[in-house]
């Protein structure tokens, strides 16, 4: 059985930096539908949620009130995408501020172990707290010991 994780963590506390070889940009859907569906299904290739996409359901997601393509990074090397943080801001909590949430982090096989994710992931929560926003959130897998790694090592628990 899946055991999916929420952790959190305060944008208030220091977000820590990253050196990196790479280039981060913001996502264009005009520039960079087809090759972030690509990389997201060869990432996430067997998984329940974010696997097998179609460009329908990224078009579907693009289409939401919330997605707003400043949040959503690309780290580019080589001219290709190596990596990804999208995030989106949750607005709609009753009796609460609005929460960031790292919505979904990817990485190209071929890369893992560079700090592509690390990268991504600091521009992402350097946006939401930019916006106003004071605290993150993102699920993952209970047995994503990578993730889990990555997201502790970023402050979040």
């Amino acid at each position: 059985m899946r055991h999916i994780l929420k952790i959190h963590r305060s944008l208030q506390d220091p977000i820590p930096d990253s050196a990196h070889e790479f280039t981060i940009e913001n996502f264009d859907p005009n520039l960079h539908k087809q090759e972030w569906l690509d990389l997201n299904n060869k990432i996430f290739d067997g998984h329940p949620d974010q696997g097998n996409w179609a460009i329908e359901d990224l078009e579907n997601r693009i289409a939401e009130p919330w997605f707003d393509a400043q949040g959503f990074f690309i780290a580019v090397e080589g001219g290709h995408i190596v990596g990804f943080c999208w995030t989106k801001i949750h607005h709609d909590l009753v009796h609460q501020e609005p929460t960031g949430e790292l919505y979904v982090v990817g990485v190209d096989p071929e890369f893992i172990g560079q700090g592509i994710g690390k990268a991504v992931s600091i521009a992402a929560m350097n946006y939401l707290l930019n916006k106003g926003i004071k605290d993150a959130m993102l699920y993952v897998d209970a047995d994503n010991q990578k993730g889990s790694a990555l997201y502790t090592s970023l402050g979040f628990n």
